[in-house]
C-alpha cells in the first residue's frame, strides 16, 4: 500500500490543525541531552481541578527529535509548553491526555475527590523555564490551568540518573533515538520464570504493528525495546470477577467500573520502569488471557497478550495512544459519559461536518461520493444490539473466556462480510456513527480497526498516524 500523502486543501471552521513545525528553537541553546520528568499531583472533582508539584527527576537521555520541538498537531485534552520566562517564547510543547481527564467525566467525580499522579517529560533545561499546562474546553480551544517556574538548580530537582534493576530485550532497532519513534514495552503480570513468554509477546507486538499500514511502510522509523519487569504473581487483578492479585506495575482490570478496561494508577513506578530505555511511547503487555486493555494519548496502552484478539488489541489501543485516534464505534457501552451536545472533535479521524470542504479528510473524498455516505447502518445496528445483549448476559453468567472469544469471532466474521459489501465499501466518505454517537458524527470509511476488530486503519487514521511519525522523525 502506498503511503498516504497528507495536506489540507480545505479550511476548518471549528478546529484549527497545523502540521508539525520545526520552529526557531536551537536545541543546544536551551537544553541538555537529558530528559527532565516533572511529577505532579492532579486533584479535583467534576467541577474543579488543582495541580501540585511532586518532584523533578532525571529520566535518561533525550530520545525526542531535536529539530521538531514544537507540537503543531495540538492533539489531546491537555497541552503543555516550556517557555522562556522573560519573553514567553515557546521552547518545547506537546499535547497529551490523562487518566484524570477521563475520570472527571465519570459519575464518581460528581460525588468525591480524586487524586492522580502524572508526569510531563521534556528536554533538560539549561536555565530557568516556565511550564504552562492548558486544558481543552468545550469550544476546543486551550485555556491555561496551571503554570510553574522550573529551576534546574532547585533542591526539588534530582539530576541523578536512575540505576534500573531491569533487563532489556531489543525488539527492533533502526537508528539513533533522536531520529526514530521510540517505543518501550513493559511486562506486567509476568513472573521472572515467564520472561521467555514476555519476549515472545514483545515480538508479536512488533509483528502486529508492522503488519498494519502505515506502520508497515514506515517500519524503519521505529525502535522498540522491551523492559522485563518481574511480577510476584502470574496474571493481573480482576476485581469484578473476584480475582485479586498484586502485580509489579499495579495495572488492574475494572477501571472506572468497566470490566475489561485496564489501567495502572502507580504512575511513578511505571515511569521509572520505562526510563530504563530511551522512549516516547509506552505499551504495557499484560500476561492475561481475558480480553481487555486501554489506550490514552501520550500516556500508555495496556493489552492482554494471551487473548485470541491480542493483535487487534495491540494495534487498536496503540492508535489511541500514538495519534489520539477516537473510537469509531458507537454501539458498545463506554466507561465515561460523552455528554449530549456533539461538537467538532479535535481527533483527526472523526467529524461532525458533511460538507467536503469542512471535513478533515475532505481532500481524499471523490467528487461523486454522496455526503453523508450511505452504508446500511440500520441492519448493522440491529445486529450489534443483539450481540451486545448476548455479551452482557454472558458477562453476568461469568462464562469462560473461550466462550467470549467465540462470540467475538462470530461477530467479527459477520461484520467483515457485511461491511465489505455495503454501498460505497472501500470508498472514503462520511459514514454516520462514531465516537459513541449513533447520529451527528462521522468516520471516513465503513470499516476500520478503530470501528470493529478488523485488521486495517481507515484513510483518516492512516494520515493521522503518518503525521505523528513525521513529528518524531523528520
Amino acid at each position: 500500500m502506498k503511503r498516504i500523502m497528507y495536506f489540507f486543501s480545505f479550511v476548518l471552521i471549528s478546529l484549527l490543525m497545523v502540521l508539525p513545525a520545526r520552529g526557531d528553537v536551537n536545541f543546544q541553546d536551551y537544553f541538555k541531552d537529558q530528559t527532565m520528568r516533572l511529577d505532579y499531583y492532579h486533584t479535583g472533582t467534576a467541577e474543579e481541578e488543582h495541580f501540585s508539584l511532586d518532584k523533578m527527576v532525571n529520566d535518561g537521555i533525550w530520545a525526542g527529535n531535536k529539530d521538531q520541538l514544537i507540537d503543531g498537531l495540538r492533539l489531546g485534552k491537555y497541552f503543555f509548553e516550556i517557555q522562556e520566562p522573560e519573553t514567553g517564547k515557546v521552547l518545547y510543547s506537546r499535547g497529551y491526555s490523562s487518566i484524570y481527564g477521563e475520570w472527571e467525566t465519570t459519575p464518581e467525580a460528581k460525588e468525591e475527590w480524586g487524586v492522580f499522579h502524572e508526569s510531563l517529560r521534556f528536554p533538560w533545561p539549561r536555565q530557568k523555564v516556565k511550564l504552562v499546562i492548558y486544558k481543552r474546553k468545550a469550544d476546543q480551544k486551550f485555556d491555561p490551568v496551571w503554570d510553574y517556574m522550573v529551576d534546574p538548580a532547585s533542591r526539588k530537582v534530582n539530576p541523578a540518573e536512575l540505576q534500573t534493576p531491569y533487563s532489556v530485550y531489543n525488539v527492533a532497532e533502526h537508528g539513533k533515538p533522536e531520529n526514530k519513534v521510540d517505543i518501550v514495552l513493559l511486562s506486567e503480570g509476568y513472573t521472572r520464570e515467564e520472561m521467555d513468554e514476555f519476549r515472545k509477546d514483545a515480538d508479536q507486538f512488533a509483528e502486529a504493528l508492522f503488519s498494519t499500514e502505515p506502520f508497515a511502510s514506515r517500519k524503519e522509523d521505529f525502535n522498540i525495546r522491551a523492559v522485563q519487569v518481574p511480577a510476584p504473581n502470574s496474571g493481573l487483578n480482576h476485581p469484578q470477577q473476584d480475582i485479586y492479585k498484586r502485580s509489579a506495575l499495579s495495572v488492574s482490570y475494572g477501571a472506572f467500573g468497566s470490566q475489561r478496561y485496564a489501567l495502572g494508577y502507580d504512575n511513578k513506578t511505571i515511569r521509572d520502569a520505562a526510563s530504563t530505555v530511551p522512549y516516547e511511547f509506552t505499551a504495557i503487555l499484560m500476561n492475561d488471557s481475558i480480553y481487555g486493555g486501554g489506550g490514552i494519548y501520550n500516556l500508555y496502552i495496556t493489552a492482554a497478550a494471551d487473548n485470541a484478539f491480542h493483535e487487534y488489541l495491540y494495534v487498536h489501543e496503540f492508535g489511541h495512544h500514538f495519534a489520539s485516534l477516537a473510537d469509531e464505534y458507537y454501539t458498545s457501552a463506554t466507561a465515561y459519559e460523552m455528554g449530549s451536545d456533539v461538537v467538532e472533535p479535535y481527533q483527526l479521524n472523526v467529524t461532525t461536518h458533511t460538507e467536503k470542504s469542512k471535513i478533515k479528510w475532505g481532500d481524499l473524498i471523490d467528487e461523486q461520493t454522496p455526503l453523508p455516505t450511505p452504508w446500511g447502518k440500520e441492519k448493522f445496528n440491529q445486529h450489534s444490539r443483539q450481540i451486545q445483549q448476548k455479551r452482557e448476559q454472558m458477562r453476568k453468567e461469568k462464562v469462560s473466556e473461550k466462550k467470549m472469544e467465540a462470540l467475538f469471532k462470530k461477530q467479527r466474521e459477520w461484520e467483515e462480510d457485511y461491511l465489505s459489501s455495503v454501498p460505497h465499501a472501500g470508498e472514503v466518505g462520511a459514514y454516520e456513527g462514531a465516537m459513541y454517537h449513533s447520529e451527528g458524527i462521522y468516520r471516513s470509511e465503513p470499516n476500520c480497526i478503530m470501528f470493529t476488530r478488523t485488521d486495517h486503519f481507515c484513510a483518516a487514521c492512516q494520515r493521522a498516524i503518518n503525521m505523528v511519525i513525521d513529528q518524531y522523525t523528520q
